[in-house]
């Protein structure tokens, strides 16, 4: 095996993978939600970062190419199964991540199925849109706990009228109620929104996986 950078910084971002679980197994909550959102966040840009580093140094190896998607799948189904956990299984998280699993599950059956012939799946840019859409939802939505945390902290002690009051304008918003309140509609329809067309790019994509595929299927 051959230890480059971009190498390395794959093999971290694979390793960061299950510290997102171990962050809400371990820490108190908001610090479990700083350590994975920083943990995502770095990973998502080793992501981008090593790919670049390689073409750049010329320092593309068969370790590095196997590990990348590896990687990648690894964050997005780890901090997927993490929001699902800590929505409770919204139905509005748990059925697009559903469709995202099993399009990872499905293509990755195909290119093992496929072997030697597996490059006919090459990475498409559609496809690249795709995980980074994904990267950014998760993302949104693993900053959505710590904003709710913070608003929650906000208004503790206080009585409900005296929130409305605050949030309507009518006293004096020395907290920032009323930004940080926007902050957790924000980020928690955003994230969902953004996690759905996440989704959907999955479903196109994995199609068209399938329909480069199905000449070696026949059979």
């Amino acid at each position: 095996m051959i230890w480059t950078v971009p190498n390395i910084l794959t093999v971290l971002r694979l390793l960061a993978a299950p510290g997102i679980a171990a962050a809400f197994l371990l820490l108190m909550r908001p610090y479990a939600d700083w350590v994975a959102l920083i943990l995502f966040l770095l990973a998502s840009v080793t992501d981008w970062f090593d790919g670049y580093l390689a073409r750049a140094w010329n320092q593309t190896t068969k370790l590095g190419t196997m590990l990348d998607p590896i990687a990648d799948k690894a964050m997005v189904v780890i901090a997927l199964a993490v929001l699902i956990g800590l929505s409770s299984l919204s139905p509005w998280l748990l059925f697009p991540a559903t469709l995202i699993l099993f399009r990872e599950v499905f293509v990755s059956g195909l290119r093992e199925f496929l072997g030697d012939t597996a490059g006919t799946l090459k990475v498409t840019k559609l496809a690249k849109w795709k995980t980074t859409v994904q990267m950014v939802a998760i993302t949104v939505l693993l900053a959505h706990g710590l904003v709710e945390h913070y608003f929650g902290m906000a208004v503790f002690g206080m009585d409900n009228a005296m929130v409305d009051a605050i949030l309507s304008g009518a006293e004096q918003d020395e907290l920032g109620l009323r930004s940080l309140r926007d902050g957790v509609s924000w980020t928690a329809h955003g994230g969902v929104a953004l996690l759905w067309l996440a989704a959907l790019l999955t479903l196109i994509t994995g199609f068209d996986y399938f329909r480069k595929a199905m000449p070696y299927l026949k059979g």
